[in-house]
């Protein structure tokens, strides 16, 4: 096989285990819940760790390529990942639980930004969209076939062997980097913002842990007050740091670009709203219609079909009807998609819901598919790298807000009567997350006619209105 279809196949590997990872584990939530003695609302507090995990860790992950070489450090965080796998199966707490998916949150921080770094230096410019290509393909199936794979496992197996399936497929990655990618040359690192870096973690640990925490029912509400106090003093203190340091791990004056701005914080608000979905919707199909996590996953695999179809057709969408047109219906759409899930139940036909799943993942993709490709819509090549971090920290960070404002206003509900979610707690759980989901679709609303257009065509956007 030709090696430019060897390396990023190669490099699939370690992206397939990740997205395989990061979907079977919402049908088994429940059947883990049990396990160690927890409550299934939260075990959200697992799912924000992992996402704040890469939210710190990401930021560092080319300055780490560039100083211990690209292929040393994708390596080591397939190892980190599973490490934090067989960490995970053999929990038996809430908290070791959590602190398993940090770990397994640090490996894959580094693994899907050092990929394409990778595939960047070792690929012809005029045969990387091909590769690049290759290297989706994980992203695309792994979300398909992972629910129907973890409830499978969870029903006729055992939760545990969702983790430790990854050490076969990690241990096989490490082989295959190590035996067939070739060595290349290492860019001279930028000078290391460690106090940033520091200060930086400090903010998305205190926010996001601290939001988790007021939600939990498991540890008392003062924890979460201080994570939030610990948080901001770090956000505080890294604003006037930034401004001092000649190159600030985050650089915040990419703010001033205005489409930049619009996308990120639009981008944010959507996530805020449709990050829970993947937490409520399986948690909904197992304690409030009662189907098992096998059955549970083969309804949900639906929302990843409908992404999957998206990716053929997005492009020739946005060529059609141009940016904001895109970006408005597929906010809509897709809080229309969460208010269905709010009124659902038992006696919803399969199909009805899951051609509805189908359509709402395909305007889901629409919208990630879109904001990937607007948000350097006014950005220099110069500042594209800062752009790109920014913007997946923004990601990150907005999904485990999304998990953690789903996960606290189904608790808040379930308080009001006592024991296990109904059916009820999480059909307003999704019209209150659908609702947040429509702010974004005003919000791109402000967005100007014809924005973006220039920078589909590969070329910075300079002027937007506000």
């Amino acid at each position: 096989m030709s090696s430019l279809r060897l390396t990023p196949l190669i490099l699939a590997v370690a992206l397939f285990m990740e997205n395989i990872d990061s979907t079977v584990i919402a049908t088994s939530l429940a059947a883990i819940a049990h396990d160690i003695n927890s409550e299934p609302i939260a075990l959200k507090l697992a799912l924000t760790t992992y996402m704040v995990a890469l939210a710190i860790f990401i930021p560092v992950s080319s300055w780490m390529a560039d100083r211990f070489g690209a292929k040393t450090v994708f390596s080591w965080a397939m190892v980190v990942f599973v490490l934090g796998s067989v960490c995970c199966a053999i929990s038996d707490s809430l908290l070791t639980f959590v602190a398993s998916r940090f770990l397994q949150g640090m490996g894959g921080a580094m693994m899907t930004p050092v990929a394409r770094l990778v595939l960047v230096r070792v690929t012809p410019r005029n045969q990387l969209v091909d590769a690049m290509a290759w290297l989706s393909i994980p992203g695309l199936v792994g979300p398909i076939i992972g629910p129907p794979i973890g409830g499978f496992i969870t029903t006729f197996a055992s939760w545990h062997w969702i983790f430790l399936i990854n050490v076969p497929i990690g241990l096989l990655g490490v082989l295959l980097v190590n035996r067939f990618l070739p060595e290349w040359h290492r860019n001279e690192p930028r000078k290391m913002d460690f106090t940033g870096f520091l200060l930086a973690g400090t903010t998305f640990a205190g926010w996001v842990f601290g939001i988790s925490v007021l939600t939990l029912p498991a540890l008392p509400a003062g924890f979460g007050y201080g994570a939030l106090l610990i948080g901001t003093a770090g956000a505080i203190a890294y604003w006037f740091h930034f401004q001092r340091t000649e190159y600030p791990l985050l650089d915040l004056r990419i703010f001033r670009r205005p489409m930049f701005r619009l996308t990120v914080i639009g981008g944010f608000i959507y996530r805020l709203g449709t990050g829970a979905m993947p937490f409520l919707f399986p948690l909904m199909l197992q304690l409030g219609f009662g189907l098992n996590p096998f059955e549970s996953g083969m309804v949900t695999f639906a929302t990843a079909i409908g992404a999957f179809s998206a990716k053929f057709v997005t492009e020739r969408l946005l060529m059609r009807f141009g940016f904001k047109p895109s970006l408005i219906a597929s906010t809509a759409v897709s809080a229309l998609g969460l208010v269905g899930m709010g009124i659902y139940g038992p006696e919803t036909p399969v199909p009805l819901m899951m051609a509805f799943l189908v359509i709402t993942g395909f305007f889901q993709s629409v919208f990630w598919t879109t904001t990937n490709a607007f948000v350097f819509a006014d950005i220099e090549d110069k500042d594209a790298g800062q752009a790109n971090v920014i913007s997946q920290v923004g990601v990150q960070l907005s999904l485990a807000c999304g998990v953690a404002l789903g996960g606290g206003v189904l608790e808040g509900l379930r308080l009001t009567h006592g024991g296990e979610p109904v059916l009820a707690d999480f059909h307003l759980s999704f019209f209150v997350i659908a609702a947040v989901t429509l702010v974004s679709t005003l919000w791109f609303l402000r967005m100007p006619r014809g924005a973006g257009m220039h920078a589909h065509a590969g070329k910075p956007q300079g002027e937007a209105a506000e």
